[in-house]
């Protein structure tokens, strides 16, 4: 507990004992000296509005201001609205910015220099551009301060334009650029990809002797980087004296947005070698950059190295890590990852809580995915297109439809994205009418015109619907030209329906549109077995051959004991082969004794019944879904990863595996999710 302070002191010991006890930390001592007073002074109040900035405690700053004058006990002078100045552009908070201003104009110091300058900065911290108009307008007389932090205003506004015409207008001014000044407006040539206009102020800064300035030279890297220069940019870094750790991560970033993860990940080893003090934002740099260039592991690997070494990860870390984690199917660490958010207040962060929707809903976890999204107290427009495509992916249109409705009654203004996700949902749920119904409303009520993939998403809607005629229909009347999704879309309708004449047109033409892929001649070959058609279904396979196209193996997996246990076809390499095969027999003969029997129509090759029968007995999700069943320890329900379309038999088995054994099933395809419960699944046959 605080001892009393004596009150009613002279001005002068007021001030002189909060200066001493802000000098030593103790802020509390000096608040209380302050509350203390009957009539604080106006320097007290400045000095104690500052000392709140200065120790990051800016709401608190603002308060005291506010409290302070709206007690009349005193009126502000032009240092106390600096001081609380200061304190908003820290803080960001731009209702509060929009008082201090009105305060600036109704003490008349609108045309102060010192002021003006504060009021731009801070309105360029909370980009808003039109307040940072009106102050730099009031100013009578601008200096070098001034126009840099209006150029700077522009560029921390997405505006990067009008900085490098603020620019020009400063040099027309007469006033000389300054190191600053180049710092803040070299992000415009960045953003803009103004090679000529950077090289002129590198020629600029080393003309007035500039050119060892770490800031500016910072700066000419991103830009040289960022304009496809890479070799100018390792020139500036290498002609820098003692490059500090700016520096650093600005050419490793460059390394990483050139395409060269290797040399990026070089320099930071090489960082770390020469002893230069790493913060977040290096970590952040390789951690980011190495999940953006496709190498998540190595991503995954550096966080645990931050760990290591006592790094405390923020919000971007936890945003990439969370990505790398989606990427390679880590579903634990993505787990571990939750845990940690909640931990340290991190679910306010729209970016780190969309990445865990996201997470949980690639996992199989819909349920989750979900609950994350409703704590959410800000949702913007890509956290409401992650959780209407998972619930898309799952099968669950309608609930992506309900969201969508959400979407747009919440202000949130849908995108291409949201539009894509919406109607995926509405062909995985069979829902034709709203799928044609949202496809009008994009550029009638959105603004938003279709482009080829909502197309696609269009043709998917009608043929998985059974409006196979509409469908090509609908192709041949497209805008655009059909793309391979849009031929993909409706000869998969035509396996399902048993269209033989579509399908020969969709698979023509995605043989022209992508000779190599063989799904297009697997799906042609079954649709041709189905109706018994031979001779055609045997040239489809000569021709496979003929153009050397072999059918990818198809692989599956499941996690079990915090491992990644991974089948394919026929596989005998686990522990547990025996065991696994004993229990699929099993399972064929109850099937049999249901009156259930193998569909050998997906078998492609040339066998005997009973060899098509172990054939499909081998396929990699039903060793899977075998050995995870065998594995389970107490858990309600097991997760199978598959990388092709699950065949229509291992869907039926998988069915009755879940009836047989009273648990949920839940497998990933390449299209979409199948949730099996009580011998039904989530996609009602059609997929």
């Amino acid at each position: 507990m605080l001892s009393k302070v004596p009150g009613n002191l002279p001005p002068h010991v007021n001030i002189n004992l909060i200066r001493k006890y802000l000098n030593s930390g103790n802020l509390a001592r000096a608040r209380q000296l302050f509350d203390g007073i009957s009539q604080p002074d106006v320097r007290s109040w400045t000095v104690l509005i500052s000392a709140y900035t200065k120790n990051g405690w800016c709401k608190e700053a603002i308060e005291l201001y506010t409290n302070i004058k709206n007690s009349g006990k005193i009126c502000p002078d032009k240092l106390a609205l600096l001081a609380v100045t200061k304190a908003c552009a820290t803080s960001r908070d731009l209702a509060k910015a929009k008082e201090i201003h009105s305060d600036v104009l109704r003490y008349r110091f609108s045309s102060d220099l010192l002021l003006g300058n504060a009021l731009i900065d801070m309105y360029g911290k909370c980009k808003y551009i039109e307040g940072a108009e009106r102050v730099f307008a009031d100013l009578r007389i601008r200096d070098v301060i001034t126009w840099t932090s209006f150029c700077s205003c522009y560029v921390n506004c997405g505006l990067p334009d009008e900085a490098l015409r603020v620019f020009r207008e400063m040099g027309l001014s007469r006033i000389r650029p300054n190191p600053v000044t180049l710092s803040s407006v070299l992000p415009a040539c960045s953003a803009l990809k103004c090679l000529n206009l950077g090289r002129e102020i590198h020629g600029y800064g080393i003309k007035n002797r500039m050119g060892e300035n770490v800031f500016v030279n910072s700066a000419l890297v991103d830009m040289y980087s960022n304009c496809s220069s890479i070799k100018h940019a390792e020139l500036v870094f290498y002609s820098m004296p003692q490059p500090d750790v700016v520096s650093w991560n600005v050419i490793i970033s460059a390394y990483f947005s050139n395409g060269e993860c290797w040399k990026a990940l070089n320099k930071f080893q090489e960082m770390r070698n020469q002893g230069v003090k790493l913060d977040i934002v290096s970590w952040n740099s390789v951690i980011s950059g190495c999940v953006d260039n496709g190498k998540a592991q190595e991503a995954m690997e550096l966080f645990r190295q931050l760990q290591q070494v006592g790094g405390r990860p923020n919000q971007i870390t936890i945003t990439s890590v969370l990505t790398a984690c989606t990427f390679l199917e880590c579903w634990r660490e993505g787990k571990g990852i939750h845990a940690y958010i909640f931990r340290h207040s991190f679910m306010k962060d729209v970016a780190a809580s969309t990445a865990l929707v996201l997470i949980y809903a690639k996992s199989g976890d819909l349920k989750m995915s979900n609950r994350v999204f409703n704590m959410m107290s800000l949702k913007d427009t890509v956290a409401w297109n992650t959780i209407i495509i998972a619930n898309s992916m799952h099968g669950r249109g309608e609930e992506a439809l309900l969201l969508f409705n959400e979407m747009v009654a919440s202000g949130v203004k849908p995108n291409s994205v949201t539009f894509t996700a919406v109607l995926s949902g509405c062909s995985h749920s069979q829902m034709v009418d709203k799928g044609l119904s949202i496809f009008h409303s994009m550029s009638k009520d959105h603004k938003v015109e279709p482009d080829p993939e909502h197309y696609s998403c269009m043709v998917d809607v009608l043929s998985r619907g059974g409006r196979l005629e509409e469908a090509y229909n609908f192709i041949q009347k497209m805008p655009v030209e059909p793309s391979a999704a849009a031929w993909g879309a409706l000869l998969g309708a035509c396996r399902i329906y048993k269209n033989v004449d579509l399908g020969r047109i969709a698979a023509n033409r995605l043989l022209e549109i992508e000779p190599d892929n063989p799904g297009n001649y697997v799906l042609l070959f079954n649709i041709l077995v189905t109706a018994k058609l031979w001779g055609e279904a045997s040239d489809t396979r000569k021709l496979m051959r003929d153009r050397g196209i072999r059918k990818l193996p198809g692989c599956s997996w499941v996690w079990v004991k915090n491992r990644v246990h991974t089948f394919v076809v026929g596989d005998k390499n686990n522990h547990q082969s025996n065991d696994i095969y004993k229990f699929l027999d099993e399972i064929r003969r109850k099937m049999k004794l249901a009156g259930c029997y193998p569909d050998t129509e997906f078998v492609l090759q040339d066998l005997d019944g009973e060899e098509q029968e172990d054939s499909l007995c081998n396929h990699s999700e039903k060793l899977a879904v075998a050995f995870g069943i065998l594995n389970l320890k107490g858990e309600s329900s097991i997760r199978v990863f598959k990388n092709l379309r699950i065949c229509g038999d291992c869907h039926n088995t998988i069915k009755f595996i879940s009836n047989f054994v009273g648990m949920q099933i839940i497998v990933r395809d390449s299209l979409r999710f199948h949730h099996f419960t009580h011998g039904t699944c989530s996609c009602g046959d059609f997929w």
